[in-house]
């Protein structure tokens, strides 16, 4: 069995355990990659990637020139960060929940500049895409940007959650190779540093109201 046959095997076995929390039967293709990391370079620094699964994106990474060392794979399922150990050992590993992110110890590493998201926000509650946006922004530098694919036809942010995060969704662009076709959105900041502040309208989790 080819690497990439094992790869997919172990993504489709995933996908079937846990279907609202792998994005896709099979993993990211070549075109998507390109696209995620087209504006991340070895000058953007520590690059955190959320849910990297096989490492699809995190090659691509290492191909726009991140320095292995300067990746930290976020990843909930223990056989990916297990296999994520192995392929990239000197990157750091961390197994976790991404709404657990502000908890993510970055203390030896140098201000992160981007978010690279492989995590399926769609099938994910509100609540929980807060976590993750607000847990991302704790670490991102100011000018750094998360960015995040989504196989819809817009962004898969609500507008009222940026509003209320202070933050902006820029369409990147959209591959018509992968499969399904995907397109992808950086997610920035409004403003220097005033991110978390109340917005004017509320905000609904699960049927209440999101804390001021």
């Amino acid at each position: 069995m080819t690497s990439r046959t094992a790869d997919a095997f172990l993504f489709f076995r995933a996908w079937l355990s846990a279907p609202l929390r792998v994005a896709s039967v099979t993993p990211s293709g070549r075109a998507l990659s390109s696209l995620m990391t087209t504006e991340i370079s070895a000058d953007t620094g520590t690059v955190i990637e959320l849910g990297p699964g096989t490492g699809v994106f995190t090659e691509a990474l290492l191909n726009r020139g991140v320095a292995e060392e300067n990746l930290v794979l976020v990843e909930y399922g223990a056989e990916f960060a297990n296999q994520l150990s192995d392929r990239f050992p000197t990157a750091k590993t961390v197994q976790m929940d991404a709404t657990q992110l502000r908890k993510l110890p970055l203390h030896a590493f140098a201000p992160v500049g981007a978010v690279v998201s492989g995590l399926p926000l769609l099938s994910m509650p509100l609540r929980k895409v807060h976590a993750i946006l607000e847990g991302a922004f704790s670490h991102l530098r100011p000018g750094g940007a998360f960015y995040q694919f989504t196989y819809g036809p817009k962004c898969p942010i609500a507008r009222p959650l940026l509003d209320r995060l202070g933050l902006k969704a820029t369409y990147v662009g959209c591959t018509l190779a992968n499969i399904p076709p995907a397109a992808v959105y950086r997610i920035s900041r409004r403003r220097p540093r005033r991110t978390f502040e109340p917005a004017h309208q509320d905000l609904m989790f699960d049927g209440q109201k999101a804390p001021s």
